[in-house]
Formats: structure tokens, sequence, C-alpha cells
């Protein structure tokens, strides 16, 4: 894949070029404001050992909750996970918690889906319903973490969990179960506007879980743990303000086994993980369709910094699930490392803003700056209203100030694809100072206004 010539682009697309690019002044003093909100929780210096309330290696689940109870009831501190591997179900955590896995402990948790009864009001592909508890949940709880150098186990494989996507990549076979027709009658509930108290799943049903999900949380930490094999997105803040993800290593190449969704949440760092993934790495998000319009909970106020991205769809992306709006995303500072062995695109954006016609919302202000990706990826930009899904035609998202800077891409298919609609166009778009070394074909900007490329090397002689 050689590019067939040098192209040095100083040319705008559609706008005039500014004097300068950088960060706007306003968009720097929001970044500032954010990161000023953003104060992970304290916890009191208090221990409770899950083995000092009756948890064992083969059924750990009483004993952590009662460790939960008495350390929240205390007035909080750290519940302790010692090194061996426990199995556990559901674990719901309260306020002024810390669930501390020490390093060499690893919780395994149950795939039997029982396990995580009786229903709990959530969002499944962020459409309202009452379905299966995540594995660990929280629910209007104020400081709670989870943290230590231990491992959270979600036991999802062909065999558990990810067969029921209903695809022979991820074991289905005829005769097995699968989410298909829970998910077209819960989409259907949504385009229909179904009460959620009519949207009862669960036992029966085979819509996964997620692993992780505070729920209308405040002050949040995920730190230091290692997630993996999670029965679908990984790490789900829900209607959560002032979140932090820090330290963390999510492995999942299951389906939709996303790493770290924020939906609908207020102030979010995620700073220094790295993620191992199938399906998107980083996933901000507010609502699909109908029931993101009608709760209108934009995702605002998100920092992504000092990541590592071994594999995935997108290192960072906003949407497709955004009819609540995203707001305010500050992306500094990214590593994307090659990988000799791989022979096709295993990283496919460092950003992809993406929607449908039937979303509305809106995406506005997503800066990105200082990326190093020698991965070969699709396209390292994107911006597209045609992600996926049909019906009304006339819901496109308004999305404006998107800006790229200082990125620098090895390999890709093209540097860029920025495509809007004819009735509704994307605007404010800024690529600076960046290059993209080889590259396989043209960069693409349809129904795009006041699109500026400046200092953009595209290919190398």
């Amino acid at each position: 894949m050689r590019p067939t010539r040098r192209q040095l682009l100083g040319v705008t697309l559609g706008g005039v070029v500014a004097a300068g690019i950088g960060l706007p002044a306003a968009a720097a003093d929001q970044e500032a404001l954010v990161r000023s909100r953003i104060r992970p929780p304290r916890f009191r210096d208090a221990w409770f050992p899950i083995t000092a309330y009756g948890a064992t290696p083969d059924d750990a689940t009483a004993g952590i909750a009662a460790a939960v109870s008495a350390c929240h009831h205390a007035g909080g501190g750290h519940v302790v996970v010692p090194p061996g591997v426990w199995q556990t179900g559901a674990i719901n955590l309260l306020s002024h918690v810390d669930l501390h896995l020490e390093e060499g402990a690893t919780l395994r948790f149950s795939t039997d889906p029982a396990a995580y009864l009786p229903v709990v009001r959530t969002r499944w592909q962020s459409v309202e319903v009452y379905n299966y508890s995540s594995l660990i949940r929280a629910e209007g709880q104020t400081d709670i973490g989870i943290t230590g150098k231990g491992v959270l186990d979600g036991a999802g494989d062909n065999e558990h969990w990810w067969y029921l996507i209903g695809s022979g990549q991820y074991g289905w076979h005829s005769g097995l179960p699968n989410q298909r027709a829970d998910w077209g009658e819960l989409e259907r509930m949504n385009n229909e506007q179904v009460p959620v108290e009519q949207r009862v799943f669960g036992a029966g049903h085979y819509l996964r879980p997620s692993f992780i999900q505070p729920f209308r949380c405040q002050n949040v930490l995920i730190e230091g743990v290692t997630v993996k094999d999670s029965p679908m997105w990984t790490i789900h803040p829900l209607e959560c303000r002032n979140v932090t993800v820090r330290g963390v290593t999510v492995s999942n190449l299951g389906p939709n086994g996303d790493g770290c969704n924020p939906e609908s949440c207020t102030d979010v760092l995620i700073r220094d993980c790295t993620f191992a993934t199938h399906d998107d790495c980083i996933a901000i998000k507010s609502g699909r369709d109908a029931d993101g319009r009608r709760l209108g909970l934009p995702s605002r106020g998100i920092i992504v910094e000092d990541c590592t991205f071994l594999s995935g769809g997108a290192a960072v992306a906003v949407g497709s699930e955004m009819s609540g709006g995203v707001e305010d995303v500050f992306v500094r500072r990214l590593h994307a490392p090659a990988d000799p062995a791989a022979d096709e695109a295993y990283l496919q954006w460092v950003l992809c803003v993406k929607s449908t016609s039937t979303r509305g919302g809106h995406v506005h202000n997503v800066d990105v700056r200082d990326v190093d990706s020698r991965a070969w990826m699709y396209r390292p930009l994107e911006v597209t209203f045609s992600y996926q899904g049909g019906g009304d035609q006339s819901l496109f998202p308004d999305v404006r100030g998107i800006r790229f800077d200082r990125v620098r891409v090895a390999r890709a298919e093209r540097a860029y694809r920025i495509v809007g609609a004819e009735t509704k166009h994307i605007t404010s778009v800024a690529i600076t100072d960046s290059r993209f070394d080889e590259v396989a074909a043209e960069a693409v900007v349809q129904y795009a206004d006041d699109v500026t490329i400046r200092n953009v090397r595209i290919g190398q002689t």
C-alpha cells in the first residue's frame, strides 16, 4: 500500500483558512473548567476483608455483599478482595465504599444469567429497559470506587454470553438462542415510545449485561484494575457526574465489547488506560433515537488522555447513540503502537463521530491533539451521518467544532472522511499540523462548511 504521490495540503475546503489554528480561547477555558470539576473520591482508612464476612473462593457473593453493607454502614472505607480466584455473582456497591482488589486477586463472575436478577432499570445499546443487572452495579450512590491491581473476569467467551449475538464467529449455531428478536422488540418499543415500565426483559430473554455500570452516581473512581471478557460493554457509567477511570487495562474481544462508554455523563476523565477490544475502545454516548431525544441528557465534559490502544474499532468514538447530545470532548496524547504480526486493520479510527438520519441530537466541540499511531488503520478521522439504520431521513444531528491537531499516522486507507448530508452540513472542522505517511486513497470532504486543512502532509516520497 503506497501513495501514488506526495500531497502537501494548505488549502481550505468549503471555508476560509484561519490565520492561526490552535485551541480557541473559549474551548481552552472550557477544558480548564472541566478539569477543575473532576475530583476522584477519597475513602476512609478502614478495611473490610471479604473473608471476614464469609466469602469463600467457591462462592464469594454473599460475603462481598455483607462486607459492602458493613463498610457502608460504618461510614465507608475499602472492601478488600485478597489474592486468589473468587467466584461471584452480581455485586452492588453502596456510597463511600471502595471495592479494592489486591495484587493477585481475581473476581470471576458467574455465567448464569440468574445471578443477575432481579431486573434493574438500565439502558441496552442506549435504549431504556429493565434487564439483567450489570456484573458490578451501583445506583444513586455517592463516592464509590473499584481499585487495586487485581483482575475482574467477566468469563465471556464463545460458550458463555458472546454467542447470544447470533453470529457463528462467536460460537452461535442453529438451535442456540440469540438476542435478535429481543433487540428488535426493544427497538420497536423505543420507536413507539412504549413506557419504560413495560419494557421488561431479563429471564427468558437474551440481552447481555454490561460489566461495570454506575447508574445515576456521583464521584466515581475506577483505578488500576484489569477488566477482561465482559459479556457486552465493559465500563458503562450511565447518567453519572464526576467519573475518573485511571490506569485501567481493558481486554475484551467479544461482540459489542467496547472498553469504556460514558453515557449521558458530565465530567469524566479517562487517563492512562490501555485498551485491547474488538469494538470501540472508548465510545461516548447519550441515548438512542427517541429515548435519547426524550431524556435530553447529554454527555459533556469528557477528557481522554495518555491512553494506549492495542486493538479495536475507534480509539475514541462519539456515537452512534448520541441523540441526547455530546459536548466538550478533549482528547490528548494517544498512542497506538504497531504490531509487526498484524496483517489487517486492527484500529479503525483515531476519532469517529458517527450518527444516522434517525438520531437527531448534536455534537459540539470535540478537540483531538497529540496522537502517535503506528498501527494500520481505516480512517484516522471520520465524521459520518450514514453509520447504520434507516427510518426517518430528517433527523440528522448538528455537528460542529471538530479539531484534529498534531496527529501522526503511519498507514491508513485514507487520511480523513468528513461527509454530512445535503440537508444538514457539518460545520467548523480543522485538521492542522498533522501527517499521514502512507495512504491508499484520497481524503474526502462532502456536505461540510468551514473546513480548514492547514500544514497537513498526506503521503511521502
